[in-house]
This record gives structure tokens, C-alpha cells and sequence, in this order.
């Protein structure tokens, strides 16, 4: 039996090694006074790290299974740190439909997440939801990829596999395809899964970013009550494109 839910396992194969835009997301932490709100937790890559560094924040996912393993993370946190696992609060929830009775100084949006939303409709939500949550003069951040930065050059070697090993299970997942679809960009990844055994299984799963650019966002956060407050770079490495970061201000 596979160590963890499907899910937990590669959502970190895929995305628990990323750690370009923790620098930045650690900047605005340290300039927010008070709770912070990360959208898209998963399994707490940032939630965790940021907890660890003294902030109290909650992290909401659409996918449960994501956010019980981040609540046992954070358990684990408390053998070593009970500060730090104190500062976690995990919900599972759709963040179009938010409400925690709470308002936080900064909210985070990493890793695309606003690109997955459902279009205009679903961004109109979320940042009427958000908005609601903020404190007065609180931030909303939000990284954004073009989606023509991440096409692969028809000249370029095939991407590396994201790999991860766990309990003696190795699991793979490998990009093969990038396309243009209408209004947005998807990936097909092959992922790959290998018993302690040998036994070999396979799938293919797709991921949909929809497009969007930095001035759409910020002109489709005025009906919400926020309005622009500069915006930031995350460089791209090796194995991810860069993203721009849109800061986003409540009205005070």
C-alpha cells in the first residue's frame, strides 16, 4: 500500500520541491502585521515554512487530503517547535466561497493557484472573498506565469522527471507535452509509480493554467475593493518558469 493518499504524493513530487519564491513570500510575511492567509496550501510548503519563522497563518486548500496531511505536519512541527505548530491553522475549503470570520494583513496566492480558478467568474469570487477577509490596508499577493513562458522551445532538451522516493516507493512525473488551448496553457505529465516490488504503474494527468495578465488582475480587483500596489519578480530556474507577483492593497 502506497504511503500516503495518491494526491499528498504528487502534489509533492510536482510541487514540494519549489523553494525560488520562498525568499519573497518570507519579505512580505516580515513586513505584515498580523495573520497571514495562504491560498492553495497543499501540504504547507509555505504554510509550514513561514509558521516556522514565528507567523501565525492559516492556509486554506480545496482538497482535503491535502490539508489533512498538512494539519499532521504541523503536528510533527510541535515535537521539535510548539511555537511553531501553534501558528498553523489548516481549513479545507473553496477559497471562491471563503469565510473564516477572521481578517488577515496578507494574504498569498503561490504557485499559479489564481490560474486555476475557472475563468473571470471564479477570479471575481476570490477576490471579493479575499477582500472581505483583509484587514484594512492589507496586502493580496499573487503570482502570475505567462503562459508563453511556459512553452518548450521545440529545440530544447525534454525536461528532466520530478522524482521522489517514499517508503521504498519511487514515483516520477515527467512534462511531455505543453500546448496552447483556448484562453489558456496545458501540461500533460506522465507519472510513473514503482513498488518496492518493481511493479510498474502509470498515468497521465493534465494541468489547465489559464491565461491571465498582470494588468487583468489588477483591473479586475478594483470591483473588489482593491486596488494596485506594485508588482515582483520570481526568476525562473532550472526546472520552473518565473512568475510576477501582482500585490494587491484593500482600500483602507
Amino acid at each position: 500500500m502506497i504511503p500516503a493518499p495518491a494526491v499528498v504524493l504528487w502534489h509533492d513530487v510536482e510541487c514540494g520541491f519549489y523553494t525560488a519564491d520562498l525568499p519573497l513570500w518570507r519579505e512580505f510575511a516580515a513586513e505584515a502585521d498580523g495573520p497571514i492567509l495562504e491560498i492553495g496550501c497543499g501540504t504547507g510548503r509555505v504554510t509550514l515554512d513561514l509558521a516556522g519563522r514565528g507567523h501565525e497563518v492559516t492556509g486554506i486548500d480545496s482538497e482535503p487530503a491535502l490539508v489533512d496531511e498538512l494539519r499532521r505536519r504541523a503536528r510533527r512541527m510541535m515535537a521539535a517547535d510548539r511555537a511553531s505548530a501553534a501558528n498553523v491553522r489548516a481549513v479545507a475549503g473553496d477559497v471562491r466561497a471563503l469565510d473564516l470570520g477572521e481578517r488577515f494583513a496578507l494574504a498569498i496566492a503561490p504557485m499559479q493557484v489564481v490560474q486555476l480558478l475557472g475563468g473571470v467568474a471564479g477570479r471575481a469570487a476570490m477576490l471579493a472573498a479575499v477582500s472581505r477577509h483583509l484587514l484594512p490596508a492589507g496586502r493580496l499577493a499573487v503570482a502570475l506565469v505567462d503562459v508563453a513562458d511556459a512553452l518548450v522551445d521545440d529545440g530544447a532538451a525534454p525536461p528532466l522527471p520530478d522524482v521522489l522516493e517514499r517508503e521504498g516507493w519511487v514515483l516520477s512525473s515527467r512534462p511531455l507535452v505543453i500546448r496552447v488551448e483556448a484562453g489558456a496553457v496545458a501540461m500533460d505529465r506522465l507519472r510513473q509509480l514503482v513498488s518496492p516490488g518493481g511493479d510498474l504503474s502509470e498515468d497521465l494527468a493534465t494541468i489547465r493554467l489559464e491565461a491571465l495578465r498582470p494588468e487583468e488582475l489588477e483591473d479586475e480587483a478594483t470591483a473588489a475593493g482593491l486596488r494596485p500596489a506594485g508588482r515582483r519578480s520570481i526568476a525562473a530556474t532550472s526546472d520552473h518558469v518565473g512568475s510576477e507577483v501582482v500585490i494587491l492593497e484593500r482600500e483602507p
